[in-house]
């Protein structure tokens, strides 16, 4: 009976792993927005630099504490701490717990775990010595009267406004609202939240990149097949999408797929040259029923007749066409940018058996002339957490530096990034009385519900040449954007609701003075910019041209290569042995990957970087070139650099992942895999040598992240010795 209880409980155990961890958050506002930049500090909220209010805000508070003329002087200085809480650049997180919003912030209580992202702070039991110093005080207007989750209490109108009164015991009060820091959550502490600075040892940075060659082909863009099964989508500039197979790690084999037969092929709509093609691809997330896809790609109305729309330069953003001069032969706007949708084949019962689709559109999305021929962007990618599609739009180029200020003009969809509804569609009436571009909705939560001047298709704007973006697996909020630069620098951003940039004011975290300006200036001090959390100048990596153009990638999430994936708090190995009970819940408890790296590289110099956030979940990241080379035992063997013992990449187009989250290099050489840094002779003191590579996807991947395939083993295998010992 006792093997029979054992059982039970290391299934719920494991099931208890497998559920899908609380995504954990980046500093934001509750308004959903990034904290912003403070020039001085608040004069009632102890504030500076980053922080959730502005004067205005800091004002409002200051009136709400003397409205509550609070009778002891020790208790109002912990109300006033709580609440400047608003303030605080994690106030999302403290005011909103399991998506319901609180009043007042969590205050800690309770015992903390030392491997805690807040331990140092939360251990003080904040809020027993709230309750301690403000029981007997006099209140009014106490942000504490309401009944809070059923707890006991009175209405807010209530005359009473004594603690005591209102509630029955320090027990109930911090029940109601009190809470622990964990490792996925922050409290509040009576100051501003602060995060362990917990750092790696040295043999747990990454010493090299291994890569191996699988493909000859040159890709714009990769998207893991969503069904989760080990095929994805590869798209080419001039406008074809082939699926493939995706070998597996160590076997020997290439990309699987015939490319004399593509998925779709649209090179008679896509215009192509240097900076025009089919710049990005989204599948629907329920793709693998309905079929559904998109394509974005340029088109020239010269040629195909299908590309009609209307000019971003306009009367609505203080443009005039007729004004601009020609550019590369060009005129204004008889180039398009393009999204639209199609369907799969063979759908009637299962999207995610077809293996191809016609090239007949379902219906179009978008479409918007430029008025240059240079910086467009035209990624999309759905967002994992709320389904919407985002739009990735440059400035839209001219003689540089965004001379039409189209970045900081909110009237314009250039230099943004953009969020669209293609789940629900208005009517043609409706299209047209909202001015939209094409068939999609406004989904109600864009920032132009607080911000009446933004286009409301605006999610995020000031970018000039946002060029590859990715949400991280497994913490959905951090939404990552390599941002070309013009001439110095080129950034990562962490992209936010309502988040402005900086172009063309700033580039990077640097003023910028444009020299030429017909659609006028916008002042740095008119803006509240959001500053990079990575990136390099030009004269760091060409110290003799100076050229350089930003790709970005995604957070490192394979268990490939454990140092790239970064530290982890304990592992769980395979075992021959015989575990109790107790040290199957224990180690399954300790399991914990932290330190989170994301992969960046530079398109000209064949220069990659991995950048650290420290602590995690800070938004502070550091970045450092990380050295990369080819395996010996590659399938398709690599070519290096004269003189050089880097692999020959050529360009770096774009990065990818798969559904074992393996990440992808798509260069002009060809398709690099990363994989095990022993293969390159990189030492890594995590990595398991005996793995062959990452288990194979055979259905569409929870939420739950990527467990260690070590410990999933040996947790079966434990539960194995169990059922022989009930049988024998």
């Amino acid at each position: 009976m006792g093997a029979v209880t054992a059982i039970s409980f290391l299934f719920l155990s494991l099931l208890l792993l497998l559920l899908p961890d609380p995504s954990l958050s980046l500093p934001l506002c509750t308004d959903s927005r990034a904290p912003f930049t403070l020039n001085t500090t608040l004069s009632f909220c102890p504030y500076n630099g980053s922080s959730c209010c502005n004067s205005t805000h800091d004002l409002q508070l200051q009136k709400q504490f003397q409205a509550m003329n609070i009778s002891d002087a020790a208790c109002a200085s912990l109300l006033k701490s709580i609440l400047c809480a608003r303030c605080d650049p994690y106030s999302a997180e403290l005011f909103t717990v399991s998506s319901v919003p609180r009043p007042v912030a969590v205050l800690c209580n309770s015992t903390v775990s030392a491997n805690s992202s807040q331990s140092s702070q939360a251990a003080k039991d904040f809020c027993s010595n709230v309750w301690d110093t403000c029981q007997n005080a006099n209140v009014l207007n106490s942000p504490f009267a309401p009944s809070l989750r059923g707890q006991p209490g009175l209405p807010a109108n209530s005359s009473f406004n004594k603690l005591n009164v209102v509630w029955q015991s320090k027990a109930d009060f911090c029940n109601a609202f009190g809470g622990a820091s964990t490792d996925e959550s922050v409290c509040y502490a009576g100051e501003p939240v602060t995060l362990n600075n917990n750092t790696e040892t040295p043999s747990d940075d990454p010493h090299g990149l291994c890569l191996e060659k699988i493909g000859n082909g040159s890709y714009l863009s990769m998207v893991a097949h969503p069904d989760g099964s080990n095929r994805a989508f590869f798209s080419s500039q001039q406008g074809k999408i082939w699926l493939a197979t995706i070998p597996e790690q160590g076997s020997g084999e290439t990309l699987g797929f015939d490319e004399s037969s593509p998925f779709i092929d649209l090179t008679d709509e896509v215009y192509f040259n240097t900076e025009f093609g089919m710049m990005g691809m989204a599948f629907h997330p329920n793709f693998a029923q309905n079929g559904r896809f998109f394509a974005s790609f340029n088109c020239d109305k010269v040629k195909w007749p299908g590309c009609t729309g209307r000019c971003s330069c306009n009367s609505d953003v203080n443009c005039d066409p007729s004004k601009l001069p020609p550019d590369n032969g060009a005129q204004p706007c008889q180039y398009q940018t393009v999204i639209a949708e199609y369907t799969a084949n063979d759908t009637a019962s299962k999207a995610s058996l077809g293996t191809t689709a016609k090239p007949l559109e379902v219906r179009r999305i978008f479409t918007m002339g430029l008025p240059f021929t240079s910086h467009h962007g035209g990624q999309i990618l759905f967002g994992p957490s709320d389904g919407y599609l985002y739009f990735m739009m440059g400035d839209g180029g001219g003689a540089g530096g965004d001379p039409y200020n189209f970045s900081q003009n909110k009237k314009s969809l250039l230099g943004k990034i953009m969020r669209l509804d293609v789940d629900n569609i208005p009517s043609a009436a409706e299209i047209d009385k909202l001015n939209l571009w094409g068939n999609y909705s406004i989904p109600k939560d864009n920032p132009f519900s607080e911000d009446s001047d933004l286009q409301p298709e605006i999610w995020a704007l000031g970018v000039r040449n946002p060029w590859r973006c990715s949400f991280d697996s497994e913490r959905p909020s951090y939404f990552m954007c390599a941002d070309v630069g013009q001439d110095t620098y080129e950034e990562v951003d962490v992209i936010t609701k309502g988040g402005n940039y900086g172009w063309r004011a700033y580039e990077g975290p640097n003023l910028f003075t444009p020299q030429q300006s017909p659609g006028g200036n916008t002042s740095s001090e008119s803006i509240s910019p959001i500053f990079p959390v990575m990136g390099y100048y030009h004269s760091d990596i060409n110290k003799n041209e100076g050229s350089a153009s930003i790709t970005g990638g995604y957070f490192y999430r394979s268990q490939i290569d454990p140092c790239m994936y970064g530290r982890e708090m304990s592992s769980l190995g395979a075992t021959n042995t015989l575990l109790s009970i107790d040290d199957v819940v224990v180690a399954s408890l300790l399991i914990h990957y932290r330190s989170f790296r994301y992969l960046y590289g530079d398109l000209y110099a064949g220069a990659m970087w991995a950048g650290t956030e420290t602590p995690e979940n800070s938004g502070n990241f550091t970045s450092r070139k990380i050295p990369f080379s080819c395996g010996r035992d590659s399938p398709i063997q690599c070519t290096s650099l004269p003189g050089s013992a880097l692999p020959s990449l050529g360009y770096i187009f774009s990065f990818g992942e798969d559904n074992r989250k393996d990440n992808f290099i798509l260069a002009s050489s060809g398709v690099y895999r990363v994989v095990r840094p022993s293969r390159c002779n990189y030492t890594c003191s995590k990595e398991n040598v005996t793995a062959v590579g990452s288990p194979s996807p055979t259905s569409p991947p929870s939420n739950a992240g990527q467990l260690h395939g070590s410990f999933i083993l040996a947790l079966f295998s434990s539960l194995l010795l169990l059922l022989l010992g009930v049988i024998f």
